[in-house]
């Protein structure tokens, strides 16, 4: 969900320039900036690389195509001839985040460093990757108002979720919240946001007023916070939106974040609580598009200002979802399902 001109106009960039695809670029001593790039809309992710006396530890690893590996393989060459990769620190379970974890895992035999709930999830998401779409996901869109072209859709995309990856190491070192890492000269402390994904690892050097934001918290963009078939009667948002009550009281405006997405910057508690006023924003007029009953998919336009497509359909489901189960869950709206299975949402009276 995009951000507005004034909220972006906030917020402090302190790098006039980005690193080129592939490159590395310092942003404080011994942590780089790569930036790889992404088959997608959102056409970049933003690693971070932090030296320790013999090698250096990376923070996420890009998604799993010919493409960046092409690049690790350039760097491992030039750049990081002689440097061995020493561990791997996943923010979370998403494939531009960890599709390469597997890959580095057995070119290297760095160990993955990741939470349990994320590497628990991508597990079990991987399983699905030569099955159908099981019924009760089917019956989960067909409740949300998708007709019988869009469920045909998504049971072509099915399982795309191991397309994106290149496995994942068998074993796992744990992140958990208040854990304190050393990494070279810096100490970093875990601190775990939730909504985006199930168990998002942050990482914060409190001495030097540096902060990983992986997806929790980023410049230009809300992050997709979404209900999935998984956990039908989940509230996710409700979980983002008090992980963003946390950042705000944890971080300060000189706080330096870097996000997997857009570029550092500083200014973490002005765009925290734009980010809050933002989705609550959207709960209230959401609330008020209710006042007849709506199905999911009637609320994209309430929503987002983008056009939907089959594209980025499922997303836009899950977000609309995550909307509706908050209103639901602060009994401001109430849910019907009819007898074609169908949800309807209503404003309470």
């Amino acid at each position: 969900m995009p951000s507005s001109p004034v909220a972006r106009a906030a917020l402090h960039y302190p790098f006039a320039s980005k690193p080129e695809s592939g490159q590395l670029l310092e942003v404080a001593q011994g942590l780089h900036w790569l930036r790889m790039p992404l088959p997608f809309s959102l056409n970049h992710i933003n690693l971070w690389l932090l030296d320790e006396e013999e090698g250096f530890t990376l923070v996420d690893t890009g998604l799993a195509d010919d493409r960046s590996i092409d690049i690790w393989q350039e760097l491992f060459e030039s750049a990081l001839a002689g440097k061995a990769l020493n561990r791997m620190l996943v923010t979370h379970m998403h494939p531009d985040h960890l599709g390469l974890a597997g890959w580095l895992h057995e070119r290297s035999g760095a160990p993955l460093y990741i939470t349990r709930t994320e590497y628990l999830s991508c597990r079990s998401l991987l399983q699905y990757s030569h099955e159908q779409a099981p019924e009760d996901a089917i019956g989960f869109y067909r409740a949300a108002g998708f007709d019988e072209q869009q469920l045909s859709y998504y049971r072509s995309q099915f399982g795309g979720f191991g397309r994106m990856m290149r496995g994942v190491p068998h074993s796992f070192e744990r992140l958990q919240d208040g854990d304190l890492i050393s990494i070279g000269s810096r100490d970093w402390r875990v601190i775990i946001g939730q909504g985006h994904s199930p168990e998002h690892a942050c990482l914060f050097c409190e001495t030097e007023n540096i902060f990983i934001s992986g997806d929790q918290l980023l410049p230009t963009i809300s992050s997709n916070v979404s209900v999935w078939p998984s956990e039908p009667n989940g509230d996710p948002l409700d979980l983002w939106l008090q992980s963003c009550h946390r950042l705000a009281n944890l971080l300060d405006e000189e706080t330096l974040v870097l996000p997997s997405h857009g570029k550092p910057f500083t200014g973490a508690p002005t765009r925290l609580h734009q980010l809050i006023d933002e989705h609550e924003a959207d709960l209230t007029a959401l609330q008020a598009f209710c006042d007849q009953p709506k199905r999911a998919v009637d609320c994209f336009e309430v929503l987002f200002r983008a056009p939907i497509n089959r594209h980025n359909l499922i997303m836009a489901t899950g977000e609309s979802l995550a909307h509706l189960k908050c209103l639901e869950k602060r009994n401001l709206i109430k849910r019907q399902r009819d007898a074609s299975g169908v949800d309807w949402y209503q404003t309470l009276a």
